[in-house]
């Protein structure tokens, strides 16, 4: 599977790794070129320094010939921009985006334009259902 990742932080590049090593065919995008050291010496996939909102940028990364593209850099309007793009401009099939804020999730969802993953509604459930669970809560 051909993969094209937006942002080298913690999360994309655990993600990169993880698809290199299954076997996958991954490229990852980030603006800043520090960031890459975090991929480590092994890893096999290709690196674009840009920004991921930029078509040829996008194309450098092999964008047109992805199966699946992930936007997890550390802005909520680069992510969903960056996978409106790979969506309706590329036609990417599989295309998901981290979003911070729960409202732009539900709107997002709400179009169906692409699958998002918000960290601070997974965390609220998560303490939410540890702490209930408990019968600490009323």
């Amino acid at each position: 599977m051909k993969v094209v990742i937006l942002g080298c932080g913690r999360l994309g590049a655990h993600l990169a790794r993880r698809l290199d090593r299954a076997g996958h065919n991954v490229a990852i995008i980030d603006r800043s070129s520090e960031s890459f050291a975090r991929l480590g010496n092994d890893f096999q996939g290709t690196i674009v320094l840009g920004t991921g909102i930029d078509e040829d940028i996008l194309r450098r990364a092999g964008i047109e010939n992805a199966d699946a593209f992930i936007a997890v850099s550390n802005g909520d309007n680069t992510n969903a921009m960056a996978a409106e793009i790979a969506k309706l401009v590329f036609n990417v099939p599989r295309v998901v985006a981290r979003l911070y804020d729960p409202v732009r999730q539900e709107t997002f969802d709400a179009l169906g334009l692409m699958e998002t993953v918000c960290p601070t509604v997974m965390a609220s459930d998560r303490i939410y259902d540890l702490i209930t669970a408990a019968g600490t809560a009323p």
